[in-house]
């Protein structure tokens, strides 16, 4: 990723209603244990069988910060992608992530506010049997046009 070279994402009069961006996630072990061991977070539910297998849920989960960590980069990395920032959300998990689940994206753009430079994108997600895991509504302040007399030189990035 450092050897990439990387352009600003869709800046606001690049941006439409209807815009559409989908992808997959499948939460692997390294990540869940990368996300466990920076939050510090031992919750019995994210990592063992054995309390899991007692509880409605039958199997470890997947926290939900890490599924809308998936959400975030979709925004970050794609729509409208880098120099966005999220600045609100409304989301709801209707079903839990398993691991090692496969998570299908899907992130529309459905307004656009150009005034205060906003767009609402609506997320939804879905595991391998189709059901919801995820569904929401970001707030997105897109990447601001340069105004430098070199404004160009941040089209590439690394």
């Amino acid at each position: 990723m450092l050897s990439k070279k990387r352009k600003l994402g869709k800046k606001m009069n690049d941006l439409q209603a209807g815009d559409l961006f989908t992808t997959s996630a499948t939460v692997e072990d390294r990540d869940l244990l990368m996300y466990l061991g920076l939050t510090d977070d031992a919750n019995p539910l994210y990592i063992q069988h054995d309390y899991a297998s007692q509880t409605p849920f039958k199997r470890p989960i997947v926290p939900t910060v890490m599924v809308f960590g998936m959400v975030s980069s979709i925004i970050s990395m794609h729509l409208p992608g880098p120099g966005s920032h999220i600045v609100s959300q409304e989301i709801s998990y209707p079903k839990p992530v398993y691991h090692y689940a496969e998570v299908r994206f899907r992130a529309e753009v459905t307004s656009i506010n150009k005034d205060k430079h906003l767009v609402t994108i609506q997320v939804t997600g879905y595991d391998e049997e189709g059901d919801e895991v995820v569904r929401g509504t970001l707030e997105v302040k897109p990447p601001y046009e340069p105004n430098s007399m070199n404004a160009h030189s941040l089209e590439n990035f690394y």
